[in-house]
Protein backbone atom coordinates (compact mmCIF):
# COMPACT_ATOMS: atom_id res chain seq x y z
CA UNK A 1 0.00 0.00 0.00
CA UNK A 2 1.34 3.54 -0.75
CA UNK A 3 0.45 7.25 0.47
CA UNK A 4 -2.29 6.32 2.00
CA UNK A 5 -4.32 8.68 4.31
CA UNK A 6 -5.64 8.67 7.86
CA UNK A 7 -9.11 8.06 6.27
CA UNK A 8 -7.74 5.52 3.83
CA UNK A 9 -6.25 3.85 6.51
CA UNK A 10 -9.25 3.91 8.69
CA UNK A 11 -11.93 2.69 5.51
CA UNK A 12 -9.23 -0.42 5.12
CA UNK A 13 -8.92 -0.97 8.68
CA UNK A 14 -13.61 -0.78 9.07
CA UNK A 15 -13.91 -2.15 5.86
CA UNK A 16 -11.49 -4.88 5.03
CA UNK A 17 -10.86 -8.34 5.80
CA UNK A 18 -7.08 -8.11 6.40
CA UNK A 19 -5.58 -5.19 8.09
CA UNK A 20 -2.78 -2.92 6.44
CA UNK A 21 0.73 -3.95 7.50
CA UNK A 22 2.65 -1.06 5.90
CA UNK A 23 1.89 2.87 4.66
CA UNK A 24 4.68 3.98 2.67
CA UNK A 25 4.37 8.31 3.62
CA UNK A 26 6.76 11.12 1.98
CA UNK A 27 8.63 12.19 5.47
CA UNK A 28 11.56 13.68 5.93
CA UNK A 29 12.70 16.60 8.64
CA UNK A 30 10.16 19.26 7.94
CA UNK A 31 7.70 17.14 6.24
CA UNK A 32 6.55 14.36 9.05
CA UNK A 33 2.96 13.95 8.72
CA UNK A 34 3.27 13.26 12.58
CA UNK A 35 -1.04 12.76 12.75
CA UNK A 36 -1.08 10.46 10.04
CA UNK A 37 2.13 8.37 11.66
CA UNK A 38 0.57 8.39 15.23
CA UNK A 39 -2.85 7.04 13.54
CA UNK A 40 -0.79 4.56 11.54
CA UNK A 41 1.48 3.21 14.86
CA UNK A 42 -1.46 3.22 16.87
CA UNK A 43 -3.02 0.68 14.52
CA UNK A 44 0.19 -1.50 14.14
CA UNK A 45 0.61 -0.28 10.83
CA UNK A 46 4.30 0.37 9.79
CA UNK A 47 4.96 3.48 8.31
CA UNK A 48 7.86 3.22 5.32
CA UNK A 49 9.22 6.88 4.53
CA UNK A 50 10.11 7.63 1.62
CA UNK A 51 12.31 10.51 0.19
CA UNK A 52 13.99 10.56 3.82
CA UNK A 53 16.73 13.61 2.31
CA UNK A 54 13.61 15.92 0.80
CA UNK A 55 14.86 14.65 -2.63
CA UNK A 56 17.77 15.67 -2.08
CA UNK A 57 16.89 19.63 -0.96
CA UNK A 58 17.72 18.71 3.16
CA UNK A 59 21.51 18.25 2.94
CA UNK A 60 22.91 21.56 1.95
CA UNK A 61 20.99 23.23 3.95
CA UNK A 62 22.87 25.20 7.06
CA UNK A 63 20.56 24.75 9.97
CA UNK A 64 20.96 20.57 9.60
CA UNK A 65 23.95 20.99 8.76
CA UNK A 66 24.89 22.62 12.29
CA UNK A 67 22.69 20.33 14.15
CA UNK A 68 24.38 17.19 12.50
CA UNK A 69 27.55 18.56 13.06
CA UNK A 70 26.90 19.23 16.51
CA UNK A 71 26.53 14.69 16.77
CA UNK A 72 29.22 14.60 14.04
CA UNK A 73 27.24 12.99 10.92
CA UNK A 74 26.04 14.00 7.85
CA UNK A 75 22.68 15.51 7.17
CA UNK A 76 21.56 11.86 5.78
CA UNK A 77 22.74 10.54 8.62
CA UNK A 78 20.71 12.64 10.27
CA UNK A 79 17.49 12.41 8.56
CA UNK A 80 18.01 8.66 8.49
CA UNK A 81 17.87 8.50 12.35
CA UNK A 82 15.63 11.24 12.89
CA UNK A 83 13.18 8.47 11.08
CA UNK A 84 13.73 5.70 12.51
CA UNK A 85 13.61 7.35 16.26
CA UNK A 86 10.23 8.10 15.25
CA UNK A 87 9.53 4.33 14.94
CA UNK A 88 9.49 4.80 10.38
CA UNK A 89 11.39 2.43 8.09
CA UNK A 90 13.21 4.99 5.96
CA UNK A 91 13.84 4.24 2.67
CA UNK A 92 17.27 6.66 1.57
CA UNK A 93 18.01 6.57 -1.96
CA UNK A 94 21.84 6.23 -2.81
CA UNK A 95 23.85 6.75 -6.03
CA UNK A 96 27.02 4.56 -4.93
CA UNK A 97 27.85 1.62 -2.09
CA UNK A 98 29.69 4.22 -0.21
CA UNK A 99 26.45 6.29 0.09
CA UNK A 100 24.40 3.20 1.58
CA UNK A 101 27.28 2.57 3.74
CA UNK A 102 27.51 6.04 5.04
CA UNK A 103 23.66 6.25 5.10
CA UNK A 104 23.68 3.06 7.32
CA UNK A 105 26.03 4.53 9.86
CA UNK A 106 24.28 6.25 11.98
CA UNK A 107 25.29 4.48 15.38
CA UNK A 108 24.25 8.14 17.52
CA UNK A 109 20.96 9.09 19.24
CA UNK A 110 19.57 12.30 18.59
CA UNK A 111 18.75 14.47 21.71
CA UNK A 112 14.76 14.81 23.13
CA UNK A 113 15.71 18.09 22.51
CA UNK A 114 16.56 18.70 19.16
CA UNK A 115 13.99 15.70 18.39
CA UNK A 116 11.40 18.44 19.36
CA UNK A 117 13.34 21.05 17.35
CA UNK A 118 13.29 18.55 13.82
CA UNK A 119 9.94 17.79 14.38
CA UNK A 120 8.67 21.18 14.39
CA UNK A 121 10.94 22.59 12.03
CA UNK A 122 10.08 24.88 9.40
CA UNK A 123 12.88 25.67 7.29
CA UNK A 124 12.73 23.16 5.02
CA UNK A 125 11.44 24.04 0.86
CA UNK A 126 11.83 21.96 -2.47
CA UNK A 127 14.06 23.21 -4.69
CA UNK A 128 12.73 24.14 -8.25
CA UNK A 129 13.59 21.16 -9.58
CA UNK A 130 12.34 18.76 -7.17
CA UNK A 131 8.72 20.44 -6.81
CA UNK A 132 7.76 18.44 -8.98
CA UNK A 133 6.79 14.70 -9.15
CA UNK A 134 8.31 12.61 -10.36
CA UNK A 135 11.84 14.09 -9.24
CA UNK A 136 14.48 11.61 -10.23
CA UNK A 137 13.40 11.44 -14.26
CA UNK A 138 17.10 10.41 -15.17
Amino acid sequence: MANFDQADLQNLLDHGTVAPMVDQVLAHIGKTPLDLIDFAQNHDILVEAHSPFGHGDLVSNSDLQAIAGTYGVTVPQLAVRYLLQLGLAPLPKATSADHMRSNAAIDFVISDADMAKLKAWTGFHYSDETSVFPVYQK
